[in-house]
């Protein structure tokens, strides 16, 4: 099969043609105005795949399409919201010499449009697809996944949030600024309201259950296609929002200031500083190299979300992966049909498992309902931990537990200072444990006694700054903690501190190693408490069982 991709060596060009290049079936012309670039970029590569660099200028294809003849082209180039007076002079192109077209547009307009050109695709035999990314595709396949079972859909919203090292290209900075702070029309309790791009703004969680979630980054209206098209396939929804969440969080509120000045008519567009806006983006970058996205629809008394969480470089690669899934598709015997219309109906999760897993990027589902304290943290994660501890967690009474423990004290004067002062046990090894747990509608209260040397912590789940996450605390001291999953195993991470509401500097923040797992049948505990310079506070390990 012989694949032409249009910005073959840009940001997201380039990332498709890595997730195609171990497939031997394939030739793939890398194809852009600049054959050197072209040519180093093909060099660069171990494929595979062949790899043909071409000249190529999108304003006059035709004399290239009619040379090379490729079974299928790819359009990675945009950015599609500024294409011009004549926005599909390209889908006309690929049509009159009757090649297959798909395209990576993120723009609402460009994508509803297309269908236009359905009567010229089924005379040419072939498909014309738009928005063969995140959004709408990934998106629509999520909600229809989550919509299954639920009656009808309130409210769709979604957000992406890229790792502040992901890069991000010039033309997708050219399109964020052709429509920042300008009129973006939303679904809005059922009426067709305007928001403004890159200021309107909603905060969410990338949380998937039994993971680290990311932290709560605040995500700006963007203006991609699910605005339109979403509301064609639930006609009975009244509200959507779609958003992207810039990190860290200084360059979103940069953008927001930015957008501000355009909504107020003090600069007329964001257009002319795309050279600013691309350095800042891509030099400016700290913080975790991590990355996710959001689905989330609310029912009638329901609310269902899909999460998806990316280390490090896979992230970048989501956006084209749907292109991705859609030529493994047609190497397989099962191409599109023909005809002109937006993708967001090609491909359904299921296409997209095997790109994901294998570039490590996980994903799961939550259902807000109510439930015990560690089944709203954790989601269906809890129904993966060791027995012991899924009983021991879905308690829904106020319980108590008896073991032993072995412990460890600091050994230094300041580590056992604190210790006294946290009333932590004493040093000693099988030392009699008693657990009470106190269950309540705003939480549970744990007080450990340790031959009679008690101590009590409050968990609850997080709120605010620490959504998502749950929240122990000793008396004014609050600490928020991931809870993970691993082989069964419960883990607990430090994600933030405060005292009295006031964070805590993070340099200066304890290091918990804590995790429960279910050898032998019963529930066994290791937790060490660790500070900077002082080193562990104290450490305990051991097990627990019904009395």
């Amino acid at each position: 099969m012989k694949i032409l991709i249009v910005g073959g060596y840009g940001t997201f060009g380039g990332r498709l043609v890595d997730l195609l290049s171990d497939e031997q079936r394939l030739t793939i012309y890398v194809a852009g105005r600049n054959l050197q670039k072209a040519e180093e970029f093909c060099n660069s590569k171990i494929a595979d795949a062949i790899l043909v660099p071409l000249c190529l200028d999108r304003s006059q294809p035709e004399d290239v399409l009619e040379h090379v003849k490729p079974d299928l082209v790819v359009d990675a180039s945009g950015p599609f919201q500024i294409y011009g007076d004549h926005p599909y002079r390209f889908v006309e192109a690929c049509l009159a010499v009757k090649v297959n077209y798909i395209d990576l547009a993120d723009g609402a307009d460009f994508v509803a449009g297309i269908s236009a050109f359905d009567q010229k695709a089924k005379e040419a035999n072939c498909y014309a697809i738009s928005g063969m990314s995140s959004f709408p595709v990934l998106t629509a396949a999520v909600v229809r996944k989550l919509a299954v079972g639920l009656k009808f859909i309130d409210e769709i919203q979604a957000g992406i949030a890229p790792s502040p090292f992901a890069g991000v290209g010039l033309n997708v900075i050219k399109a964020i600024a052709s429509y920042s702070g300008k009129p973006v029309p939303i679904l809005k309790d059922g009426k067709w309201q305007t928001g403004f791009g890159f200021f309107d703004s909603k905060r969410m969680v990338v949380n998937v259950p039994g993971y680290m979630p990311l932290h709560p980054i605040r995500f700006a209206l963007t203006d991609v296609p699910d605005n339109k098209i979403l509301s064609w396939d639930w006609p009975e929804v009244k509200s959507i929002w779609m958003g992207a969440g810039p990190t860290p969080a200084l360059l979103h509120r940069l953008l927001w200031l930015a957008a501000g000045l355009v909504r107020l008519r003090v600069l007329r567009s964001l257009l002319p500083l795309t050279p600013i806006m691309n350095w800042v983006i891509n030099t400016l970058r700290w913080g975790e190299h991590r990355g996710g996205m959001i689905v989330q629809v609310k029912g009638k008394g329901e609310t269902r979300s899909w999460h998806l969480l990316a280390e490090g470089d896979g992230g970048p690669l989501v956006p084209s992966m749907a292109a991705e899934a859609i030529i493994r598709n047609c190497l397989d015997g099962r191409p599109p049909k023909i005809g002109a219309r937006s993708g967001h109906r090609e491909l359904e999760l299921a296409d997209y498992a095997p790109s994901l897993a294998k570039h490590g990027i996980i994903y799961g589902f939550r259902s807000e309902v109510d439930g015990t304290l560690y089944q709203r943290v954790m989601g269906d994660a809890l129904s993966r931990l060791d027995t012991p501890l899924k009983n021991f967690h879905q308690q829904k009474q106020s319980f108590s537990m008896e073991g032993q423990a072995d412990i460890l004290p600091s050994s230094n004067i300041l580590g056992r200072v604190i210790a006294g002062i946290m009333r932590f046990p004493l040093a000693g090894e099988k030392v009699p444990l008693t657990v009470e747990i106190e269950i309540a509608a705003k939480g549970e209260t744990w007080t450990r006694g340790f031959a009679g040397r008690k101590f009590s912590s409050r968990q609850k789940f997080g709120q605010g700054r620490y959504e998502g996450l749950l929240v122990e605390s000793f008396g004014p001291l609050n600490f928020g903690m991931a809870v993970t999953e691993t082989l069964g195993k419960l883990g607990l991470v430090l994600r933030g501190w405060d005292i009295l509401g006031l964070p805590l500097p993070t340099f200066l923040m304890p290091h918990a190693i804590a995790n429960e797992h279910g050898k032998d049948g019963r529930f066994n505990f290791d937790v060490e408490i660790r500070a900077p310079i002082v080193g562990r506070i104290v450490r305990y390990q051991g097990w627990l069982a019904e009395p």
